[in-house]
Formats: C-alpha cells, structure tokens, sequence
C-alpha cells in the first residue's frame, strides 16, 4: 500500500496580528534605547543632585512611558550638549592617546647611523648594513 502525501504552497501569514507583534517589539526596543539614554544621561550630569536622579529612576520606573517624555522635553537640549562634551572628551583622550603611542618617522641619516652603530658593535654584518643604508636612502 503506498501513501500519497500532498504538500500545501507555504504562504506568507496573513493574520494582521503578527504585523502588531512586531511593532509592538520595534516599539519596546526603542522605548528601551530611550531609557538607556535618558538614564546615561541622569549619571552624566554633575549638576543634578543625587536625590532629584533617585526621583528621576523611581519615575522611570513605575510611568515609565509618560516620565520619559518628560524628561526628552524638559532636559533634551541640555542632554544632547552633554553628549558633545562627553564626545569631545572621548575624541581629545583617543587623539592624545594616538599621539602619545605613535613612532615618528625617521630620516635616513638617523637609520644610516643607527645601523652603523650596530654594525660597529658587531650585531650586523657589513652586508645587511648595506642593505640597510640602500633602503634608507631610497625611501628618504
């Protein structure tokens, strides 16, 4: 006895609930960048005392949606002018970072004497001092 089986076409949902399924998890993912933002921002400020950022948490908290469109509202501009300086502060410390671990070109005289010295010393030979001094100066 053999069996047939059919195979049904896969079609797309069309059930308007899955739609709303994820615009409600779009919805939820920036509420969370949001609040991300907003309390990054509380712990940034050195002109908040410590008790308004308690409050600020606590309304965070329990009205969640309505405290942080308060907060975009009455402390947005403030906000994105501590990120700038927050940036600025990150760019200067990566800049002096960079400066301070990057080697300066040489020129070739410096890396003809440097060579001549090792070969003096006898950690070269005269042939890879040659080398040395010809890739010196063809680059310099």
């Amino acid at each position: 006895m053999r069996i047939i089986e059919t195979v049904q076409p896969i079609s797309a949902p069309t059930d308007p609930s899955i739609f709303w399924y994820f615009v409600g998890i779009f919805v939820f993912v920036a509420y969370l960048c949001v609040l991300f933002a907003i309390i990054g921002d509380l712990f940034r400020d050195h002109e908040l005392n410590g008790w308004l950022k308690a409050l600020w948490v606590i309304f965070l908290i329990f009205v969640p949606f309505l405290t942080a469109l308060i907060y975009l509202i009455a402390r947005g501009r403030s906000m994105s002018h501590r990120g700038e300086i927050e940036a600025k502060r990150i760019r200067e410390a990566q800049d002096d970072y960079i400066r301070k671990v990057a080697v300066a070109p040489t020129s070739a005289t410096e890396e003809i004497a440097k060579a001549k010295a090792l070969l003096d010393s006898a950690v070269i030979s005269q042939a890879e001092f040659d080398a040395i001094k010809a890739k010196a100066l063809a680059q310099g």
